[in-house]
C-alpha cells in the first residue's frame, strides 16, 4: 500500500467515526454537528476529516477538519456544539460569529445552542479564511 492510499484509508476511517458520532449523538446536537460538517465541506472541498483526542472518557474523540493544518474542531457538550478555530484570533469575523474563547491569543470558538440559527454563508467565509491562513496565502 502506498502512502497516499494509507492517507485515504485514514480519512475514510475518520469520516466513518464522525458519522458514528453524529448518529450516537442524535437529537439536535447530532443534527447541528452534521449541518456544521456539511458547511465546512462545502466551504473547502479539499478538507480532510480526522478524529483526535480519543480517550476512555471520550472514545469517539473530537472531529477535526484540516487543510494544511487544523481549521477547526467540533466538540459536543450537553448544552451546545462548539466549533473551535485553531487560528481564530487571526481571522476576520465581520459577522461576529465568534462568541466563545474570546480572550485567547490564538483560538476563537462559536457555541451553537439548541434552536439557534447558523449563518452558513458567514461560517463558510470563516472556514475559507482559516484555510488561507493555514496555507499562508
Amino acid at each position: 500500500m502506498k502512502k497516499g492510499d494509507a492517507e485515504q484509508d485514514d480519512a475514510a476511517s475518520a469520516s466513518q467515526l464522525i458519522d458514528a458520532k453524529i448518529a450516537e449523538l442524535g437529537g439536535w446536537r447530532g443534527e447541528m454537528l452534521a449541518k456544521l460538517r456539511a458547511l465546512i465541506r462545502e466551504a473547502d472541498p479539499e478538507v480532510v476529516e480526522t478524529v483526535k483526542w480519543r480517550k476512555p472518557s471520550n472514545p469517539s474523540g473530537v472531529p477535526v477538519w484540516e487543510h494544511a493544518g487544523i481549521i477547526c474542531t467540533g466538540e459536543t457538550y450537553k448544552d451546545k456544539v462548539k466549533l473551535t478555530f485553531e487560528r481564530g484570533a487571526s481571522l476576520p469575523d465581520p459577522k461576529g460569529l465568534f462568541n466563545s474563547s474570546l480572550d485567547g491569543n490564538r483560538r476563537r470558538a462559536i457555541d451553537f445552542f439548541e434552536g439557534g440559527k447558523v449563518d452558513g454563508a458567514a461560517l463558510k467565509v470563516l472556514v475559507r479564511a482559516a484555510v488561507k491562513e493555514n496555507v499562508g496565502a
